[in-house]
């Protein structure tokens, strides 16, 4: 079916983004797996080239466009080209709202001009090691003293966490107030007490940076609070859905590519003499997938739709969110079948894209977490 979402200068902006990735990100993939991170060079080409803070005012040197079918489009390309450690998914979709949303003009000069150029690469740490989708549950804790928090803590899992120089930390404020209790503080690069672990050992995303990180009376000026202290919370939940969105987009798009890269290898691979497409059980695994990666499609371009109106409801992000990724999880699995020994190898793409999807039941708040928050909202 016709995508009814893009505009012409949509589509001549994947266009770009095709050149751009194609020059500047594929040649260097293997490497960056083997690193385990993407180089700095790669987040440099993608602000010189426009690729970063397309919501962010043209002022601080941002694209001026606050619309997220760019977002899409960049996050679809990425996906299509198996690209799966460059964390500007991360940095745009989920960072890029805080920042625009929250921050005071002394804080947008400060940040956004390296955040657009790519200088400033970011992350947001809400996982701890005691405390996973349960944001209720932190236990990362910030005192005010003077004109700084003292905030000691631990989190895990922080995608850009090697990378990171702007990282928004979910901090226990109030220790005796809930939920309300809870602030976003900037913790920057080379702040003492400020300490970075291991780049964890992932069966997939190789290339994605992913750490420990700790921060022992490290002394946040209150200058950096984003947002209103004790309101933490209420901006997380605010943004969470576009966090959520995004990771339906890259899964529907993840599972597009492919279900084409299978229907083509079961075009050419043979079995009896025959090229296995032709075998009644494979057209049927391939025509239920690509109804299924079909209709995720439009239910997800559904949700883009209305949240460039600005009516995306929760319930509809937490869908999207849970069933698309696990859809890609089943199609994936059903393609590495079909590859059948070629599959288990890891040179081919299949067997990456097998690996890196099945981070996306997790990450953003597990399926589960996603049943919940539907659950919650038809008054469960």
């Amino acid at each position: 079916m016709r995508r009814e979402i893009f505009e012409p200068e949509h589509d001549a902006f994947r266009e770009a983004v095709r050149t751009f990735i194609s020059k500047e990100l594929a040649p260097h993939v293997e490497q960056w797996e083997h690193d385990g991170v993407v180089s700095r060079e790669a987040w440099r080409a993608a602000g010189a080239q426009g690729l970063l803070g397309f919501a962010v005012e043209e002022r601080y040197g941002g694209g001026g466009i606050d619309d997220f079918r760019f977002n899409t489009v960049f996050d679809e390309e990425l996906a299509h080209a198996g690209i799966s450690g460059f964390g500007s998914p991360l940095h745009n979709d989920i960072v890029a709202p805080y920042l625009t949303s929250l921050a005071t003009e002394e804080q947008k000069q400060r940040w956004l001009p390296g955040f657009c150029s790519g200088e400033l690469i970011t992350a947001i740490a809400m996982t701890e090691p005691g405390a996973g989708s349960d944001l209720q549950g932190i236990r990362t804790s910030a005192v005010r003293d003077g004109d700084d928090f003292v905030l000691n803590g631990q989190k895990t899992f922080i995608t850009n966490g090697i990378l990171a120089d702007l990282v928004i930390v979910v901090a226990r404020t109030d220790p005796d107030a809930g939920h309300e209790g809870i602030s976003l503080l900037v913790v920057e690069r080379g702040m003492p007490g400020f300490e970075r672990g291991r780049n964890l050992d992932k069966i997939g995303m190789k290339a994605q940076d992913t750490a420990e990180l700790f921060f022992s009376d490290v002394r946040v000026p209150a200058a950096n609070l984003l947002g209103e202290q004790g309101q933490g919370f209420i901006h997380l939940m605010r943004n969470l859905p576009q966090e959520r969105l995004s990771i339906a987009v890259a899964a529907a798009a993840a599972a597009a590519t492919v279900l084409e890269l299978t229907t083509e290898h079961c075009r050419t691979r043979t079995a009896f003499g025959r090229p296995i497409g032709k075998f009644q059980n494979t057209r049927f695994a391939l025509a239920e997938m690509a109804t299924e990666v079909q209709v995720a499609r439009e239910f997800t371009d559904r949700c883009i739709r209305e949240h460039v109106r600005g009516e995306l409801g929760v319930e509809h992000a937490a869908m999207a969110k849970w069933w698309v990724s696990e859809m890609n999880q089943r199609v994936v699995d059903r393609c590495l079948q079909l590859h059948g020994g070629y599959g288990y190898m890891s040179e081919y793409p299949i067997a990456k894209a097998f690996l890196d999807a099945r981070v996306q039941t997790i990450y953003g708040g597990t399926t589960e977490i996603m049943k919940e928050i539907i659950g919650r909202t038809m008054g469960l």
